[in-house]
């Protein structure tokens, strides 16, 4: 639970609300942030069932592509990779307004320093990726209990007419604003990616999946009514404390009406914390995307190279750094939101597809200790709102992530698909479908007792197990 909640509990909270509030022109930013959660659950519970099945390390991407195949494994991991990179940008490019709210005089250095964050996450991951587990306990303990100090403290400042319409179905731009916090919820099935080293895995992770998404959810929900009651956010873009798009330290003038000296300086530690945590994470994990692909030969094998001296993947570390600088340097932050949201979405949309493909597929030996309720409603419902909230990201991330997914698969059909030949469980199930009724005419053709000769073509590229099945059928 402290891995998933540590990779959610960050750029969503710290950033998030005073964008969305602009995005869902007003406190219905409170409603947005539970659907979004709700729209969630559906992976996490697809998502707990196949790491029962198959605890082993890579999580999603390793569940589509032995669910549904290359082509869509190499969509999600490039997905994923993408994913993790803009919501390491987004901790940073919002970060840092945390810090110009403790130290005014750095205000116009603000871009500069982000990008000099990046390049220092990406030295650190380039030398040394030692566990963190108990560091990230405690900083996950900090952080909910200072949040929880602010929940309690700032319900009696709540100010009734701002929070009027927090759970109003009919505000406009509803759907985009869940659209916008989606990637919020990006780490709630980060658990599975460390799937083998948990003990009990049939029943710890759906527990801590679930758990923590519910804990969050509720977390969310409770800390942006609190902030929206509180904080005239109007007021604070009029007067230049937050941007015009509502970007910047919401969280510290929450604290400051609600908490004082002490407790602003309690979330805004609490806040850089979990950024600076946030954006290691992001990098760090995206990094191992390109390494995992390089593994099952869906990425060229120099990714997979682990330096002799540092022990880690320095190309795929220094390439993700690098994709996080051009982030930070010619995105906005709610463009950076939006596109982490997009890819975020399609990834949940692929990891139920790739429960389906399982359920549905040639896997005799996929016996998971945790089975999904109510399938498949569960994951057609999950992959329809996937698809309605991405139409809402806007035109240019989701031209973007079409872009993206196009690319995906030309380089699948250009690199990989001539290096590797094998299938996943839906297609399995397919093709021995169609096998079995080609068989079949065979037989009844036979049994008419009248002579019928077969030419099976094949040529020097066909490969030893197509040419043992094409002659057998």
């Amino acid at each position: 639970m402290a891995i998933a909640i540590g990779a959610m509990v960050g750029s969503g909270i710290f950033i998030l609300p005073g964008v969305a509030y602009v995005t869902v022109d007003g406190p219905a930013v409170v409603l947005a942030f539970l659907l979004a959660g709700v729209l969630v659950l559906p992976a996490a519970f697809s998502a707990s069932e196949m790491a029962t099945a198959m605890p082993e390390d890579g999580g999603s991407y390793v569940y589509v592509e032995r669910g549904m195949g290359p082509l869509l494994g190499t969509i999600a991991g490039i997905g994923n990779w993408f994913m993790l990179s803009f919501k390491g940008a987004l901790a940073l490019i919002g970060g840092v307004p945390y810090l110009v709210f403790v130290a005014p005089g750095i205000a116009e250095y603000i871009l500069p320093i982000a990008v000099l964050l990046a390049v220092f996450f990406t030295l650190i991951n380039v030398v040394s990726t030692k566990s963190a587990g108990s560091l990230q306990f405690a900083i996950v303990g900090i952080m909910v209990l200072v949040l929880g100090w602010f929940i309690l403290s700032g319900t009696p400042e709540i100010v009734p007419e701002r929070t009027a319409g927090a759970f109003n179905y009919g505000s406009g731009g509803l759907v985009a604003a869940t659209a916008l916090v989606f990637i919020s919820y990006a780490g709630v099935i980060k658990i599975a990616a460390v799937a083998e080293e948990v003990k009990d895995p049939g029943t710890t992770i759906p527990r801590a999946m679930v758990g923590s998404l519910l804990l969050t959810t509720g977390l969310y929900v409770a800390v942006v009514y609190v902030a929206v009651g509180v904080v005239d956010i109007d007021a604070a873009i009029a007067a230049g404390e937050l941007q015009s798009d509502g970007e910047g330290p919401i969280m510290g003038l929450a604290a400051q009406q609600a908490l004082g000296t002490v407790g602003t300086a309690a979330v805004v530690g609490a806040a850089l914390l979990a950024l600076a945590s946030t954006a290691n994470a992001g990098l760090l994990s995206a990094s191992r995307f390109p390494f995992a692909m390089a593994r099952d030969g869906l990425a060229p094998g120099a990714f997979e190279r682990v330096s002799e001296r540092f022990n880690t993947p320095v190309l795929a570390v220094s390439l993700s750094g690098a994709v996080i600088v051009v982030l930070i340097v010619f995105f906005p932050i709610d463009q950076v939101a939006k596109f982490g949201s997009a890819f975020q979405i399609i990834v949940f949309i692929l990891v139920n597809l790739a429960l389906i493909g399982f359920r549905e597929g040639a896997v005799d030996d996929y016996s998971p200790e945790f089975t999904s309720p109510l399938y498949p409603w569960m994951q057609i419902f999950g992959m329809a709102s996937g698809f309605v909230v991405l139409t809402q990201v806007g035109t240019v991330p989701l031209a973007g992530a079409a872009l993206i997914t196009a690319i995906g698969s030309v380089y699948f059909y250009l690199y990989v698909r001539p290096r590797i030949d094998r299938e996943g469980a839906a297609r399995t199930e397919v093709r021995r479908n169609v096998g079995e009724t080609a068989v079949e005419r065979t037989r009844e053709l036979f049994a008419e007792g009248r002579r019928h000769d077969s030419l099976v073509a094949i040529t020097d590229e066909t490969s030893m197990p197509a040419r043992t099945d094409m002659l057998r059928i």
